[in-house]
């Protein structure tokens, strides 16, 4: 065990030790290899560590550098990002998804000279951008298959630098506890890159401070401590992963469970079951796809005793969730048999038996999303906030949570709404400052101390704050009436058919939409009909899946008739892409977010078929593979009206 003589606790490392102290034989990792799961104790952690930050120091890793690290959620990888700001520096954690090019930015700008990552395709990837990025001195891996006859000097093993860390702590038996004490809690403990919707992606410095005075507030706001689990399976990169993966881990003490691959994360969530779990929408979005497949190849008597339940659940689950409202003794029994029957179930195979919050954040989520996990007793709940604010700005409480606000601010937030209606924010959790971009800073925060969110919204008269998009996607109808594309695409995804949707509106007569189909849902509804097809574009192409989306998309306009914002934003005319959207092609960033600029000039030629009279439009597109190779696809895309409702009108 790291013996330690440190009074204060207000930096991971000292909280790390701490917990090496006080719960030395308490789990703090567990990681499936293999097909069993291995557990690591906090004293085991604090050793792994101690010894990698010796090896570290031994190459000439000093305080104040960043190191690069980079792979899917592994145990060595968290602990890393430990050894770096043991030694006073920096964690910099990257996409693993990204191709090589697009690291190079990340690495040349954060001036990186040691990169700690996952496996061989990292190692590549490195290797392969080295003379560009002539800063990378050393590059260590974690999983040593493929690597055996890897001879380059600056590649290393995890376990040899850890082997060198161990000599070199024998020698210098009191550089570790040193260099801990030396940390201040307001040096920069990660720098997390944005995900550069409108341009290249800017560094957030986050303190120590901030994210461990962020990461005590959420953990008092629902009462987390040292008893919950939680599987890490979002990128290391997402602020998301670092303040409620590693940063609650060191503030409470609780396991973090790392699954064998991203291919497994579904089975070893069951396996694990977690008491807490936080996603990005798109994750419940795919979730709820698998449960909706399942369903439809159920037999009549299942899929009947399903949607049956689920009436009941709506009708009741709410409201028995939220202890609120009158319940009838009737509803009371039949969701009591639907919890035997059919949600008890359902919550074990989507391995949400034992959760007792789930958060959701990152973009908006569709209500009847939101409603549907709620409903069946899982308490779900939405937050707001952003990579520079350390995510928490707001955040809905167990028992008051409105399925179209994003909650109250959390303590010791300052939320305000700027004459424009931008969401302003002032907190403990706000940025030093962007890495080396003063300007971008200086643009970012005013001389309040308020960060500019970049969001619209407002407050409702019980406190609660309701963002309605991007401030600058919102615009106007031709005829003056707001245009909220997220609003709408949101809606549309709900369907588990639609996988990504691109409205457009802005200054026109009226919104029309680009859809991406979910591969695996309409796949698996083709094929129960018997249709055939050859690959997404012949799919996306079919005349039976453009009905399919026209009655999503029909459904979708009889709700907004019911809004009376947004009533002239339903959709008119849509299209289904020859391709999906992908972040390889620029098309989204690596969390996700729709580039509507980008997508507007390169898809400018659809755009204007769209508003036109035309009812097909060829087009071809180039395409970037895995492997950095280029290619093309190329379709003639057919243009389909769909009906309208007035403010009167419901569907049919």
């Amino acid at each position: 065990m790291v013996e330690t003589g440190l009074k204060r606790v207000d930096t991971f490392p000292r909280l790390l030790l701490q917990h090496a102290q006080t719960r030395p034989e308490r789990p703090a990792f567990r990681e499936k290899d293999l097909g069993i799961w291995q557990t690591t104790t906090w004293s085991q952690v604090a050793e792994e560590v101690r010894s990698l930050a010796c090896g570290l120091a031994a190459l000439g890793f000093k305080r104040g550098m960043n190191l690069a690290v980079v792979g899917d959620n592994r145990p060595r990888l968290y602990w890393a990002m430990s050894a770096a700001q043991c030694l006073g520096g920096v964690a910099v954690p990257l996409y693993q998804d990204a191709p090589a090019a697009d690291m190079a930015f990340v690495l040349e700008n954060a001036e990186i000279d040691f990169a700690i990552v996952e496996d061989q395709e990292q190692v590549d990837k490195l290797l392969e951008i080295k003379e560009s990025v002539p800063g990378i001195s050393h590059i260590i891996y974690d999983n040593e298959r493929g690597l055996r006859n890897y001879n380059q000097p600056a590649v290393h093993s995890f376990v040899s630098i850890q082997e060198l860390g161990r000599e070199y702590a024998r020698s210098h038996p009191d550089f570790f506890l040193q260099e801990v004490a030396a940390g201040s809690t307001d040096d920069v403990a990660v720098i997390l890159y944005t995900s550069g919707t409108t341009g290249k992606p800017k560094g957030v410095c986050h303190s120590h401070a901030a994210m461990i005075a962020t990461g005590r507030v959420l953990a008092a706001f629902d009462k987390l401590d040292a008893d919950n689990e939680l599987l890490c399976y979002l990128p290391l990169a997402w602020v998301g992963d670092f303040l409620y993966s590693f940063g609650l881990s060191h503030i409470v003490g609780l396991c973090l469970n790392c699954p064998e691959s991203p291919a497994t994360v579904m089975s070893d969530l069951r396996e694990i079951g977690p008491t807490y779990y936080f996603g990005p929408p798109r994750i419940y979005e795919n979730i709820l796809t698998q449960v909706m497949i399942r369903i439809e190849d159920a037999s009549w008597i299942k899929r009947s005793m399903f949607h049956y339940f689920m009436g009941v659940a709506r009708r009741a689950g709410l409201a028995l969730l939220d202890g609120k409202g009158s319940v009838s003794l009737k509803d009371r029994l039949l969701y009591g048999i639907g919890e035997l029957l059919v949600y008890g179930p359902l919550k074990n195979v989507l391995g949400m038996s034992r959760i007792k919050v789930a958060y959701t954040g990152g973009e908006a989520i569709g209500p009847d999303l939101f409603d549907f996990y709620r409903s069946i007793g899982i308490n779900l709940k939405q937050l707001y906030g952003m990579t520079e604010t350390c995510v928490t700005v707001c955040m809905q409480a167990s028992g008051d949570v409105k399925l179209d606000t994003v909650g109250r601010p959390m303590a010791g937030v300052e939320v305000k709404i700027g004459d424009s209606g931008e969401v302003l924010v002032r907190s403990p959790g706000l940025m030093l400052h962007y890495y080396k971009r003063p300007d971008a800073t200086a643009e970012a925060i005013d001389a309040n101390g308020y960060f500019q969110t970049g969001d619209a919204g407002f407050f409702d008269a019980d406190g609660h704050l309701k963002i309605i998009d991007r401030a600058k996607d919102v615009g106007k109808m031709a005829r003056g009436d707001m245009f909220a594309p997220k609003y709408i695409e949101n809606k549309l995804k709900f369907f588990p058919f639609i996988k990504e949707a691109v409205a457009f509106g802005d200054g026109r007569d009226a919104c029309n939409a680009f859809i991406c189909i979910d591969m695996e849902a309409v796949g698996n509804w083709a094929e129960r009909r018997n249709i055939a097809y050859s690959g997404y574009t012949d799919l996306a192409a079919q005349s039976d899946v453009y009905q399919l989306i026209a009655d999503c998309v029909e459904k979708v306009n009889a709700d907004l008739a019911h809004d009376t914002m947004l009533a002239s934003s339903q959709i008119h005319r849509f299209l289904i892409l020859h391709k999906e959207l992908d972040p390889d092609d620029d098309e989204l960033t690596r969390t996700r977010k729709v580039r509507r600029g980008f997508i507007a000039e390169k898809y400018a030629v659809l755009i204007d078929a769209l508003y036109s009279s035309r009812s097909s439009q060829f087009i071809e597109t180039q395409v970037k593979f895995e492997d950095g190779r280029k290619g093309s696809v190329s379709a003639d895309l057919a243009i389909r009206d769909v009906q309208t409702f007035s403010a009167a009108q419901k569907a049919a």
